[in-house]
């Protein structure tokens, strides 16, 4: 595993990359070695209580079985609803029941959300009672665009503290905020600490994967963070015995590293080899942790049996039947939803029909998985900077032209709330949901958490029109409406075949159905089932996927497709359109 390690050790990195194997796997390790440690999670996906098979949540728990360690999951919305209380309950029975109630609808929104976390966060990371009882922190983090944002915070709202200015709708008393002032200064310092805080990027050997490790590499470098190291997770082994699939996959991986940015290939480097197993309970991570050797050389010949594996392109068929709507990609990090929007939008444009393909992902690479273009498909995104300006610009042109030089000051101060580019992306978003009336819009959305959050938006934006206006008959349509109407709104959950990315979607599914979205249909991405070959550690992989299909096809979900794993990736348009094509016999020998 990793040697010399500070205190503070983060894992970062695009979503499914295995960050949270990582640090769940250093931190047994360096248990091992006779060290305390207290694992951290800040992903609103959390599964560190999945992989450890014990329930964590937003509290420090021992692990009963690993004597030394300690771990703690960082729930957003526990965290915002402690975070509302703290600012509401002191004022109960002191302000009248209706200013308590508009005091916590300004404090209902994602933004405030994210500030609750991030509070956790710094008191975590500068608690020096809490920092003595243990000699490493060893924190597990949300996706990359998430983690970069909360990284940011610290000297973004100091700085915010500094000139005075903000807006209590998200951030609550100006007051309050000025007793963090020490405690966000400390932690702006211990993260950029070299001594203290070494950040570790984790991607699998992947070009889109490895680009957003150059991408993030800088970011964290210009807010001072620059003890940085790569680790390479899933590397294919050497050894492919003449598999075709293998020895294609292992030139990928290799490919992939070569093509890698000088950035990228000048940080320390670890690699870590594909296992046979997934990294869940105790027992496979301990071999993980302590380089167990695999033993998948044991099951030769592996027999899997027929699974019914249903193509892409047999969904895209009843997709394409009413000619139009919108079609959401959704799922944890890294399960491929940029890959299988692109695929379906391709097709859809090849089938002669008008497409809208556009992301909401802050870690978008839609243009990089096209690599050109295709009459009919055209291609945007919501860039939460791009709409922030915009929606900055319009405020200003429309509310602030007939005012004067100190009210058209203030007004600048107020849109320069983080709250700001909450309201823009959302407007954004309804604005694309509204074009799907008229042609196909596929939306590859961000990874989960920043997407309930958003639909959580939606949400809280319908509730508040039918409040205000009385009014439920037909002709008010809010986009939570359209998401909530099958005929217009088509969710696709995608995932892989292994037990944590199901798990996960499965949760996503509970919580889309409680806000009274049902999803569509299921696809199951990078299956080696749905692929030919005869190398024991893929076949031994490809067996244990038999567990997690019939889970989706007997309890998830009626429709659902699944993709084989590609020995190439699927990059450019002809490609990507050979995905919905039905294979011919391709299930595993």
């Amino acid at each position: 595993m990793f040697t010399d390690l500070p205190k503070f050790v983060f894992f970062t990195g695009k979503g499914g990359v295995g960050k949270t194997s990582l640090a769940c796997a250093t931190s047994l390790n360096l248990v091992g070695a006779g060290h305390r440690v207290l694992l951290v999670s800040t992903d609103p996906a959390s599964n560190v209580g999945q992989v450890f098979e014990i329930s964590i949540g937003n509290k420090i728990t021992p692990i009963d079985k690993v004597s030394g360690l300690d771990a703690i999951e960082i729930n957003p919305e526990e965290a915002a609803a402690d975070y509302r209380e703290r600012i509401v309950g002191p004022m109960r029975g002191i302000l009248p029941a209706d200013a308590l109630r508009s005091i916590e609808e300004q404090l209902s929104g994602a933004c405030t959300t994210e500030i609750a976390a991030f509070d956790e966060f710094t008191a975590l990371l500068t608690d020096n009672d809490l920092l003595e009882r243990y000699d490493h922190v060893v924190f597990d983090t949300a996706p990359t665009g998430h983690t970069i944002r909360m990284l940011k915070l610290p000297g973004a709202w100091s700085g915010f503290l500094e000139a005075g200015k903000g807006d209590a709708s998200c951030l609550g008393p100006l007051a309050g905020l000025e007793k963090q002032r020490t405690r966000y200064a400390s932690a702006v310092d211990r993260l950029s600490d070299s001594a203290l805080t070494r950040l570790i990027l984790v991607a699998r050997p992947r070009q889109s994967a490895l680009n957003e490790v150059a991408r993030t590499s800088k970011e964290l470098a210009d807010i001072g963070i620059e003890n940085q190291a790569l680790a390479i997770n899933g590397m294919m082994p050497q050894e492919t015995g003449g598999d075709p699939l293998a020895e294609a996959l292992l030139q990928r991986d290799k490919d992939a590293l070569a093509a890698a940015s000088a950035e990228v290939l000048n940080l320390p480097r670890t690699i870590f080899a594909l296992r046979s197993e997934n990294l869940v309970g105790l027992d496979a991570l301990k071999r993980f942790a302590f380089d167990s050797p695999d033993d998948f050389e044991g099951d030769k010949n592996i027999e899997i049996a027929d699974l019914d594996l249903p193509a892409l392109g047999t969904l895209v068929d009843d997709i394409e039947k009413p000619g139009k709507g919108l079609l959401m990609f959704m799922g944890k990090g890294g399960v491929g939803k940029t890959t299988m929007a692109a695929a379906v939008a391709t097709e859809l444009a090849a089938r002669g029909h008008e497409v809208l393909l556009t992301t909401t992902d802050p870690a978008a690479h839609i243009m990089e998985t096209l690599a050109g273009g295709l009459t009919g498909l055209t291609v945007s995104r919501i860039d939460p900077a791009q709409e922030t300006a915009r929606y900055h610009d319009h405020v200003m042109a429309s509310k602030g032209k007939d005012l004067d030089d100190q009210a058209r000051a203030m007004l600048e101060e107020d849109l320069r709330s983080p709250c700001t580019e909450e309201i823009a992306v959302f407007q954004a978003f309804s604005r694309v949901i509204r074009e799907s009336s008229k042609h196909f819009v596929v939306m590859d959305t961000a990874p989960t958490g920043h997407t309930l959050l958003l639909l959580d938006a939606t949400g809280s934006y319908h509730r508040d029109i039918l409040r205000h206006t009385g009014d439920t008959s037909a002709k008010l349509v809010t986009p939570m409406m359209r998401l909530q109407d099958p005929a217009q709104t088509k969710i696709m959950i995608v995932t892989l075949p292994e037990t944590t990315p199901v798990l996960e979607a499965a949760h996503l599914q509970n919580d889309l159905q409680r806000a009274g979205i049902e999803p569509w249909g299921w696809i199951i991405n990078s299956s080696l089932a749905a692929a030919k070959t005869h190398h024991p550690l893929l076949q031994k992989r490809a067996q244990s996927e038999r567990e997690q299909i019939a889970k989706v096809r007997d309890e998830l979900s009626s429709r659902y497709a699944v993709v084989p794993m590609q020995a190439i990736e699927p990059v450019g348009v002809e490609k990507l359109k050979s995905l919905c094509e039905t294979p011919d016999n391709s299930a595993a020998a």
